[in-house]
């Protein structure tokens, strides 16, 4: 098929792969602009850019679709298919209707569960056992459109979202090569219009840990805000990024360090800290973290 691919993230790229080597026909690549990125604040291209153009494909990456020109340009693309996954801009109608057989979006949830921007972080942080990908048919709503193939997975007891999003990834990119391969005796499934909920944007005000939650609440926002934001605690005057967790046994006081191996106590039960971050450093695994940090039992964090 000819087809419009539009993305951005990480996310996107091995679904872009996956279109090229199944034999489609990329007839332009649309992803936001670059943006100003490390400590020269330099013009820093997306992932789906740089992988657009290592492939040698039509990069096009309009700051909005507001203006006739830009529907007209994407049009005159004359495309059987626009595949959407994490792109970062709504399409007006007119976009949506463009291609012969519309927009086919790739959304990393079980719709109507986490309709929006942050469907992975939330499942975990809400403790889901399952979360999937959906192939949806686009239309002007938030996620609304109907379904035409879905895949679920499990998720791990002490998966982080990054660990969820590269498998999510690739089970998205093997679900829109099965589907584009049999998308016209595909039949469209409405939403169910009970179960909805909303995956809203991770905010970084939201990412500082409280010790008095239930330890399972926080073994979750841990595991959930891995690797970005990156949930935090203070540590003796020094913020900390916690990036990996799991439950634990013990009781203390909330922040309390109860052993050597840096189980934590909270509200109500512990959890054992697993992978850290200083502020300047790379993340370390708890064993090196702990050698250049130590932190007795009895510290309170």
């Amino acid at each position: 098929m000819r087809v419009i691919f539009m993305g951005t993230p990480a996310f996107s790229v091995p679904v872009l792969d996956a279109l090229v080597e199944a034999g489609h026909e990329i007839v332009a690549v649309y992803c936001q602009p670059p943006r100003p990125a490390g400590r020269g604040k330099k013009d820093r291209p997306s992932p789906v850019q740089a992988r657009a153009e290592d492939l040698g494909l039509e990069v096009r990456h309009p700051v909005s679709f507001t203006d006739a020109d830009t529907w007209a340009e994407f049009a005159a693309l004359k495309a059987d298919v626009a595949v959407v996954v994490a792109y970062g801009l709504i399409l007006p109608q007119a976009v949506l209707d463009a291609p012969r057989l519309g927009c086919l979006n790739i959304h990393a949830s079980l719709l109507p569960r986490w309709r929006g921007a942050a469907p992975i972080h939330r499942a975990i942080m809400a403790g889901d056992a399952q979360t999937g990908v959906c192939i949806m048919q686009m239309e002007a709503g938030l996620d609304t459109g109907p379904v035409l193939m879905r895949a679920s997975v499990d998720i791990g007891a002490e998966e982080t979202t990054g660990q969820l999003h590269d498998r999510l990834s690739a089970l998205g990119a093997a679900q829109i090569v099965a589907a584009l391969g049999s998308l016209e005796g595909l039949t469209p499934q409405p939403q169910a219009g009970e179960g909805v909920t909303y995956a809203a944007k991770i905010e970084k005000a939201e990412a500082q840990v409280r010790w008095d939650w239930r330890a399972v609440e926080l073994d979750r926002h841990i595991r959930g805000l891995s690797p970005f934001p990156g949930a935090w605690c203070d540590m003796g005057g020094t913020r900390v990024k916690l990036l990996a967790s799991r439950m634990a046994q013990g009781r203390g006081a909330p922040g309390e360090v109860l052993d050597e191996k840096l189980t934590v106590a909270c509200g109500q039960g512990a959890v054992q800290l697993l992978r850290l971050q200083r502020a300047g450093r790379s993340a370390q695994d708890r064993d090196t973290f702990l050698r250049g940090m130590p932190l007795p039992r009895g510290t309170r964090l």
